[in-house]
């Protein structure tokens, strides 16, 4: 990721799941709030119930790599926490890239294009 880092503190995933924003669907909960500085940081999270962990890294990967292929879309300077539900697991590629789209876009961190 060029532009972003990992969030790996407790302390900011929690101050995040109090104070943020979120927006949620039936794959994924996305929680966002500004962190003043100019990159953004990203943090996933796919609990152990949803299953072992190779389909839980494979859905972390997954969401990873929608992130990096959008990364220059989305506005910088914002703190970002992915929740996955159960739905994420069985979901394609597709579903979940449309999924994580529509909440970014909800939440506003997609940059406004200057249509001409």
């Amino acid at each position: 990721m060029q532009f972003s880092s990992s969030l790996k503190q407790n302390h900011l995933f929690r101050r995040l799941y109090r104070r943020g924003a979120s927006a949620a669907d039936r794959n994924l909960v996305l929680y966002c709030r500004k962190n003043g500085q100019q990159a953004n940081r990203i943090g996933l999270t796919v609990s152990a119930k949803l299953g072992h962990a190779v389909r839980r890294n494979r859905l972390r990967r997954r969401l990873r790599e929608i992130y990096r292929t959008h990364e220059t879309a989305y506005r910088p300077g914002w703190d970002w926490i992915v929740v996955a539900r159960t739905h994420a697991m069985d979901a394609s590629y597709q579903e979940l890239e449309r999924s994580y789209l529509a909440l970014s876009a909800r939440l506003g961190l997609i940059k406004k294009e200057t249509a001409e």
